[in-house]
């Protein structure tokens, strides 16, 4: 199981336990409807972090992969070019 599929079965299953929670609540309809307002937006705020988060992740490990292909095509370069002054000096 993939670690998106566990944290958004987290994430389902506390806003779920939370919305339970408050709906069983003895308060007020507007209390209630405040309480579910909060939790909303904290889970909100709180999924925006986490797809932040993954979106640095990502970005980050494709810089990475970006510079490292960029390593490897000049090294490639320079051993082209080493072959090519060695092939120039065996012709002369």
């Amino acid at each position: 199981m993939s670690a998106g599929k566990i944290i958004s079965g987290v994430l389902i299953g506390a806003a779920a336990g939370a919305i339970l929670g408050i709906l069983f609540a003895p308060d007020t309809g507007v209390e209630t409807r405040r309480k579910i307002s909060e939790r909303s937006n904290d889970l909100a705020d709180n999924l925006k972090n986490k797809f932040n988060d993954f979106v640095d992740s990502v970005s980050n490990k494709f810089q990475g992969a970006k510079d490292e292909a960029k390593n490897m095509a000049n090294k490639g370069k320079e051993k082209f070019e080493e072959w090519k002054g060695n092939a120039q000096s065996a012709v002369s």
